[in-house]
């Protein structure tokens, strides 16, 4: 399994309301709008984890990390996911998609990463391996 990491900010002139309702009802929804079938062709899962800075524990400050949104995509291999980001710049669509992306996020050049991950047991439970 690989998951797609990527960090999203959102435009300036909009508030986070705003921002989180036009993900999930407008551009989380693009590729389907577009005639895609299926909208993320092998894609596992597709989540957006939208960020609300809190105190550091340690300091009392608040500290916005930079970003409004974490996007992460699982696919179950490195070529499913790298046909996918084939797919994604697609000229048929690229410019539409662009176009929607300037509606949403304060620029289009977003950091993209794969993660590994590996997870640790918490409150005596133990971990079963992915």
């Amino acid at each position: 399994m690989i998951k797609q990491v990527v960090f999203l900010k959102k435009r300036a002139d909009m508030s986070m309301e705003e921002f989180m309702s036009y993900y999930e009802n407008q551009h989380s929804q693009f590729a389907r709008r577009m005639g895609a079938k299926p909208s993320l062709p092998n894609a596992q899962r597709y989540v957006r984890r939208y960020v609300k800075p809190e105190k550091n524990p340690l300091t009392g400050e608040v500290i916005h990390p930079g970003y409004d949104c974490i996007m992460e995509i699982w696919w179950h291999t490195r070529a499913d996911f790298e046909a996918a980001m084939q797919g994604l710049s697609n000229p048929q669509f690229l410019q539409a998609r662009l176009e929607d992306e300037r509606r949403l996020f304060a620029t289009n050049s977003n950091p993209v990463c794969t993660v590994e991950e590996f997870d640790s047991p918490v409150g005596g439970g133990e971990v079963k391996p992915s």
